[in-house]
């Protein structure tokens, strides 16, 4: 079923113009909309709970449709985002989340005969997903990637690892005691400091039954990423964030970010799409060593990104550029941007500073709270730019702020 939802004041694209858009419960379908939208584009957001979705709420949503979770049943989330692009006025669809992505890919004839497929093979999708396979892809690629080891192949134990989920969403093509209809989303990481091998069946369980991947901890330095929107192996557009603050004092999602110039990186992030003769939206992650300056791969996201803002402010438009993708204007295609912009997560610079006041980590050391505030206060008076937040579209930013007031009752 649809309902509508208000109209931005644009006038809407043609009719086989529009982009289905899946909420991911973030600012990344929110900055599909407001990109699109504002451009005179139709927007369509499919989510589970309209009256939840911040995209949904924003003036440049034309219309919400209602699908089933994924986690509940993948296949009727697949059936619906199908029946969805078989109309007459959807393009293509933007892939938010990783079961997106999955879908997408793994159904990729089936989707193809309605709509663009601006996004990656199977083939390609299963290596970026798959923790074990991609830091093979990357050996081969000439990639600097931390050693990596199935569980069950580990001896040994006395040094610092991390565990971490093998695949980035578990279906039944990467696990097979699941069914088809199953779905089961990201699994935390653990880290492992030099000791006893950690009991298995507690590690499986952790890991919802499947033999996760061990990595060697390479010390916390800068996180990067390489964002990029490639047409038949071939990059159409790239940039480079450089995170400067996460959602706690060790990391995690970026709250405070910046695009930054970076050629080291970005000529790493192309060798290895190049390799995989990517299709579509990714985004690379880097972690540069503290003390030696070397950069490490981290994972590959098949789809929009957290931080998508920050590059679509710049001038860095991938949704826009996607849908370009999808009706045939490649030509006109703008990869251009500024560098040195920079975005907040507001909700999300308050949970840098809970983490610094009840948060302990190993290996890292806890900042002071005091310095820890003046920091985030001068980086918003620096930067006053903001992932929900915008004066010309304030609905969602007010939705998100009630949302994360009801999950913290």
């Amino acid at each position: 079923m649809w309902m509508q939802c208000n109209k931005g004041d644009m006038t809407a694209a043609p009719s086989g113009d529009g982009v289905l858009v899946p909420e991911s419960d973030s600012a990344k379908s929110l900055t599909c909309v407001r990109s699109l939208g504002s451009r005179g584009i139709r927007t369509i957001v499919a989510a589970e709970d309209p009256s939840r979705s911040p995209a949904a709420a924003s003036r440049y949503c034309d219309e919400t449709v209602t699908v089933p979770s994924p986690h509940e049943n993948l296949l009727a989330y697949k059936n619906a985002l199908q029946s969805f692009a078989a109309r007459d006025d959807v393009a293509t669809i933007i892939p938010n989340r990783e079961e997106d992505a999955f879908v997408l890919a793994r159904y990729r004839s089936e989707f193809a005969a309605h709509v663009a497929p601006v996004w990656p093979s199977f083939e390609a999708l299963a290596v970026a997903q798959d923790g074990f396979a991609l830091a093979e892809a990357a050996a081969e690629a000439g990639i600097r990637v931390p050693e990596t080891q199935l569980f069950d192949d580990v001896t040994d134990w006395d040094r610092e690892l991390i565990l971490k989920a093998r695949y980035a969403v578990l279906t039944d093509a990467y696990a097979d005691f699941l069914g088809p209809t199953e779905c089961e989303g990201q699994i935390p990481p653990r880290q492992h400091s030099p000791g006893d091998p950690p009991d298995r069946q507690e590690v499986l369980d952790h890991m919802l039954g499947h033999v996760p991947v061990v990595q060697e901890y390479v010390p916390i330095g800068t996180e990067y990423s390489v964002r990029a929107l490639y047409d038949e192996g071939e990059a159409v557009m790239t940039s480079v964030r450089r995170q400067d603050r996460g959602m706690s004092y060790a990391g995690g999602a970026s709250v405070f970010r910046q695009l930054v110039e970076n050629p080291e990186l970005e000529a790493l992030a192309r060798r290895l799409l190049d390799h995989l003769e990517w299709h579509g939206l990714a985004t690379v992650q880097f972690i540069e060593e503290a003390g030696t300056g070397a950069y490490w791969l981290l994972e590959i996201n098949p789809r929009t990104w957290t931080s998508i803002p920050c590059d679509v402010r710049a001038g860095a438009d991938y949704p826009y550029a996607v849908w370009q993708l999808a009706v045939g204007d490649r030509e006109g295609i703008d990869p251009t941007h500024e560098v040195g912009f920079a975005t907040h997560l507001l909700y999300g610079e308050v949970k840098y500073l809970t983490s610094v006041l009840t948060k302990e980590y190993p290996n890292v050391d806890r900042p002071t709270f005091g310095r820890s505030v003046w920091e985030v206060l001068a980086s918003v008076y620096t930067h006053p730019n903001f992932d929900y937040l915008t004066g010309d579209d304030p609905r969602p930013f007010l939705r998100a702020i009630r949302n994360q007031v009801a999950e913290a009752r």
